[in-house]
């Protein structure tokens, strides 16, 4: 059985939210233990960007087959 993904920002998202993790979480450990040395402003402008673009385009890929379930299920 075949699924086709209909968001196709779903794997970029996922992708973008790792990368973002990784350095909000070593900009944070260098505010805390090298705080002439951290950008922690630049790393929260890249966590609310990537909420944004999570909250725009979602993370999960949707599938044919559920979505027709949902359509049923409304009828």
């Amino acid at each position: 059985m075949k699924t086709s993904t209909k968001n196709q920002y779903a794997y970029v998202n996922n992708i973008l939210i790792a990368i973002v993790s990784a350095i909000f979480g070593y900009n944070l450990y260098q505010a805390i233990v090298h705080p002439e040395n951290s950008n922690i402003a630049i790393s929260l402008i890249l966590v609310v960007l990537t909420s944004v673009m999570v909250r725009k385009y979602g993370y999960q890929p949707v599938n044919e087959k559920r979505k027709i379930f949902d359509i049923n299920k409304t009828l």
